[in-house]
């Protein structure tokens, strides 16, 4: 060997590398996920530990979520060693009301179970993360661990319980929401609760209460722990959201963490370092925890 010639250390464990598998058709009603895989040499996935899982679910106002959004944060995750699958659920605008947004992403995190062994992850370990709309579905999952009424008959052997959420900006409570949305424009939202709900305006309240995670969080049952953050500058979906959510979720007896972030808007200006490495905090410290 040359003497004057560098020398650098190899990287036998490969850490700090990432794959990117796309299009991944999860559903028979062709919805597709976007993983992002902790690299393994040659595509060799039992050669590495199996890994913690994030499911991320991108906001879209539950039409078609963007799968490329945040993969540049996400895919730090898997450098650490956590896999992140972000997920695509079908769309109001496309004649698909509720809840077949929920149902949807319910049926992916039963699909990652149920291809755990392919991907190398660890099903013990899955956490939720979404924002916005995304935020709501998040919640949804949390709360609404494997109830019955959510249940496709896809890969009905798995469950769809996550084990930590982290909701940004996400509504929480629909009824006052929509409510306030009414008076402020009657005509464009009324077309999108028909969109959204059905044409039938006297069960809109109701089923608004139902998608709503902080009117479900009940004291005496069991709930994953939560991370809020919310912008206080967001004209999109007020404070008084994540502040709902919080209450129900302290009051229901469930371990609940919440931030606002000052003087941020939705989306955008909201996503400073400290917003990201709470988040980060937040779900390596769980998911890796459990690590072996």
């Amino acid at each position: 060997m040359i003497e004057q010639i560098g020398h650098l250390p190899m990287n036998p464990l490969l850490s700090g590398q990432a794959e990117l598998k796309q299009h991944v058709v999860y559903s028979r009603n062709g919805q597709t996920l976007t993983l992002v895989l902790p690299w393994a040499h040659r595509d060799r996935r039992g050669d590495i530990p199996p890994t913690p899982l994030i499911v991320f679910v991108q906001g879209s106002g539950w039409t078609t979520p963007d799968l490329d959004y945040e993969l540049p944060m996400l895919s730090r995750f898997a450098e650490e060693g956590i896999a992140v699958a972000t997920v695509s659920h079908r769309s109001t605008l496309d004649g698909h009301p509720f809840p077949a947004f929920l149902l949807d992403v319910k049926c992916a995190v039963r699909y990652l179970r149920a291809h755990a062994g392919e991907y190398h992850i660890d099903p013990k370990r899955v956490a939720a993360f979404g924002t916005s709309s995304g935020g709501n579905t998040v919640c949804l999952l949390g709360v609404t661990g494997d109830d019955p009424r959510y249940r496709t008959e896809e890969y009905p052997e798995q469950s769809d319980a996550v084990c930590a959420v982290v909701s940004c900006f996400g509504p929480a409570e629909l009824v006052t929401l929509f409510a306030q949305r009414l008076q402020k424009n009657r005509e464009k939202t009324e077309e999108r609760l028909t969109r959204m709900l059905g044409p039938d305006r006297s069960s809109w309240q109701a089923r608004l209460a139902e998608y709503s995670p902080a009117l479900l969080a009940k004291p005496g049952k069991k709930y994953p722990p939560f991370l809020l953050l919310h912008g206080t500058a967001d004209t999109v979906l007020p404070c008084e959201q994540t502040e709902r959510m919080y209450k129900a979720l302290r009051d229901a007896g469930a371990s609940v963490r919440a931030y606002y972030v000052d003087g941020a808007e939705h989306e955008g200006n909201f996503w400073g370092p400290e917003v990201r490495r709470v988040i980060h905090d937040e779900l390596a410290g769980r998911l890796l925890a459990g690590a072996v």
